[in-house]
């Protein structure tokens, strides 16, 4: 199994590190889709899974979510979190393993989710009514500000744009604006018809974006693949992409090679990161991986 860049110890105390550059945003991949964000001493996670609650699940079944890498830290020690997001209902994106240990150590944490998604994220989370803020892309609301973030929703499309009996998408991104800085985070989603459009007036500094791709042998939804991935961020203008969702679990996994190979075809600025690895911005992401 491999052992992530920093984990743990290590890990809080780079976070701490980071504060002392406070003119920065930073980031760090926290495995599959989940980033934990830090602007001016002010935290948000991204669709965090920091349990082995699916490896547990599917145990003995003929779809094993055996870990490629290790977990990079124990929810419970993020005591520091003021909001956390849930781009949709898979476990790996709404994970009450994660979520409940989050709740009990951050006693004002707010939850974020599709408003599709509001029941699912009540129960799993176990918070309150008043700290699960939903939103609808094309409903009001579709932002809210929760500490020093402004988020957004965006469709996404996991591997369609999906919506409920009340017209609500299922699966959402979120844009997140901290400070001067905007990034991406699509959750599960590939390019449909209108994305782009949606995204280029916010001015994407950072993308997060899948590039596990899809294939059908795998019985999953799918993703963006690499080459698609640095596609959509040179058409958004994003002035770097990062690629996730992929290296922890061996059935459902990429490598960033046709990524990285793509963004360097098309002269758009990429950062790989290992799991709890740093991207500070502006700074550490100017050069291309």
């Amino acid at each position: 199994m491999k052992r992530p860049q920093r984990s743990d110890d290590d890990l809080l105390a780079d976070v701490e590190a980071a504060r002392r550059a406070a003119d920065q945003l930073h980031l760090w991949w926290l495995g599959q889709s989940g980033f934990l964000v830090q602007w001016q001493g002010q935290h948000l996670l991204l669709d965090p899974y920091l349990s082995d609650s699916l490896t547990r699940k599917y145990a003995g079944t003929d779809k094993p979510h055996e870990r490629l890498t290790a977990r990079v830290i124990a929810p419970e020690r993020l005591t520091f979190i003021q909001a956390v997001t849930s781009s949709h209902n898979h476990t790996d994106h709404l994970d009450p393993d994660t979520l409940q240990p989050l709740a009990r150590v951050n006693s004002d944490l707010r939850l974020i989710c599709a408003r599709a998604n509001r029941a699912e994220a009540l129960r799993r989370s176990g918070l309150p009514e008043g700290r699960v803020l939903d939103l609808d892309p094309d409903n009001a609301p579709c932002s809210v500000t929760v500490s020093s973030f402004e988020c957004h929703a965006v469709p996404a499309a996991h591997e369609q744009l999906e919506r409920d009996s009340a017209g609500h998408y299922t699966h959402v991104g979120f844009v997140v604006k901290a400070g001067p800085f905007t990034l991406f985070h699509p959750g599960d989603t590939v390019r449909y018809e209108g994305l782009v459009e949606r995204l280029r007036p916010f001015g994407i500094d950072i993308a997060l974006l899948p590039i596990n791709g899809r294939a059908p042998e795998r019985r999953v939804a799918g993703n963006l693949w690499g080459r698609e991935a640095a596609a959509l961020a040179k058409d958004i203008g994003a002035g770097v992409v990062v690629p996730c969702h992929y290296d922890l679990f061996a059935f459902n996994t990429a490598t960033p090679d046709e990524f990285v190979a793509e963004c360097q075809r098309l002269g758009q600025r990429c950062r790989v990161l290992e799991n709890g690895g740093r991207l500070s911005w502006p700074g550490t992401a100017q050069a291309a991986a």
